[in-house]
């Protein structure tokens, strides 16, 4: 009689598969959360201007004027901070690839004493290392992966990160624009569709969590909302007090 729990096809074909949510959230989680950057950001300088009682042409020139700013930065700081974490994660690389060529049984040992301590027998552990270890290539990155917690095939690129970064905080920033660019004079506008962007975007980051998406929507639109209140009060006073 067969095995119910591992050989009967019936068992097998009514299990049910499961997949998981991609945890550190891929490119969609950095993406939006870049728009939602630059949304708050540049609608929270323009309606700091604009409580200062500015022109509409001011409001503009400084919307853009922050568009460009920060999306620069954002791409400078993020091809410093991945250039930087890549160039440590390469001598590391270097490190581990030195120790696998001098001392070539003391890392056998190493990798096989990590995986007796998960429960694998010694024998095996011992074995399966050993085995390992005859591609040189294939035994840094499993060392990398096991000691370092990196896949040196996946290293990220700081230019892609720079330039996902710039483009993705300037289409945040450009929405509060939008309305002034269009022949609009009033701020209203501009808030209006800045605050709808970060519904979508929280909407959309709902994806990536296990929040309702209209939750997520809600949280992101008064956070902005907040933001732009705050500034704007601050404006008002900052131009009461210089006027």
């Amino acid at each position: 009689m067969p095995d119910a729990g591992v050989s009967d096809p019936s068992h097998v074909a009514h299990r049910d598969n499961h997949t998981h949510r991609d945890v550190n959230g891929g490119w969609l989680r950095p993406a939006v959360f870049g728009a939602m950057d630059g949304l708050v950001s540049n609608l929270g300088l323009m309606t700091g201007v604009a409580g200062s009682s500015a022109s509409s042409q001011t409001i503009v020139i400084a919307g853009l004027a922050g568009l460009a700013a920060g999306a620069f930065s954002m791409a400078a700081g993020e091809y410093t901070s991945v250039a930087s974490q890549r160039e440590l994660v390469l001598a590391e690389l270097e490190v581990e690839r030195r120790e696998l060529r001098r001392s070539p049984r003391e890392e056998i040992e190493e990798l096989a004493a990590l995986y007796e301590s998960r429960g694998v027998e010694r024998a095996l552990a011992l074995e399966v290392s050993k085995q390992l270890h005859r591609d040189p290539e294939q035994a840094l990155e499993i060392h990398a992966r096991e000691e370092l917690g990196i896949d040196p095939a996946e290293l990220p690129s700081p230019m892609v990160a720079a330039v996902s970064s710039f483009l993705s905080f300037s289409v945040g920033a450009v929405l509060p624009v939008l309305p002034y660019l269009f022949g609009m004079t009033q701020l209203w506008p501009a808030v209006l569709l800045a605050l709808v962007g970060l519904f979508a975007c929280g909407a959309i980051v709902a994806r990536v969590t296990a929040r309702p998406w209209w939750f997520s929507g809600l949280r992101q639109l008064a956070l902005g909302a907040a933001a732009a209140g705050v500034t704007y009060l601050l404006g008002t006073l900052f131009g009461v007090a210089v006027g």
